[in-house]
């Protein structure tokens, strides 16, 4: 695969990804939600932190939010300039197309996620209690401090555990929990794709 098509795939999936933050950013209220089904819920939360929420001040309470947000942060930026390097270096040798789009989706989705993060916080007014304002004057935030947007819910089962079941019984339980959006899946499609088509994207004959 060419660098243009693997580029093509990185601009496509930010437009996505993009664009529908902005859409629920500026139409719904933090927590509003459209039931699509009854499986599939289009739910607006805001992530202040890594995967599934965690802050890195959670970990090291020394740390203040704002710290350990400015530090995640940056950690982004060095990681997505090193998976930007692994997919020019893939092109240029002539890697299967499966890894190159397998880079690309992870790329993409790492680079929507650092957007929201950097800018997101300057553009954007609080969305507690009414619908934010791109270009607000008067932001929630400041650079390297914004909140990534998530919107895609899947609850597909969401129900009371009987009560015969141990420990857990009479308790609900839902499958699947975590919010996410358009960048989290191109990356998780982009590490699924690796792990299972793993000997086409890393060939044995391939030096």
């Amino acid at each position: 695969m060419s660098l243009k098509k693997a580029t093509l795939i990185i601009v496509l999936v930010l437009l996505l990804d993009q664009i529908s933050k902005i859409y629920i950013k500026t139409h719904f209220v933090l927590g509003e939600y459209v039931e699509v089904f009854s499986w599939f819920k289009i739910l607006f939360i805001e992530n202040e932190g890594a995967a599934w929420g965690t802050k890195i001040s959670d970990i090291i309470p020394v740390i203040s939010d704002a710290t350990g947000k400015l530090v995640l942060t940056v950690f982004r930026l060095f990681a997505i300039c090193g998976i930007a390097y692994w997919l020019y270096d893939s092109v240029r040798k002539n890697a299967t197309s499966t890894l190159i789009a397998a880079i690309a989706l992870i790329f993409a989705g790492a680079l929507g996620n650092i957007i929201d993060s950097v800018f997101y916080g300057v553009v954007f007014n609080d969305s507690y209690g009414q619908v934010a304002t791109l270009f607000a004057e008067e932001p929630y935030g400041t650079l390297f401090h914004g909140k990534v947007v998530d919107m895609l819910h899947f609850p597909m089962i969401d129900t009371v555990l009987p009560d015969w079941v141990p420990i857990w019984g009479g308790s609900n339980f839902r499958f699947f929990e975590p919010v996410f959006n358009v960048a989290d899946a191109a990356i998780s499609i982009g590490v699924g794709v690796l792990l299972v088509f793993n000997k086409k994207a890393f060939p044995k004959n391939q030096k």
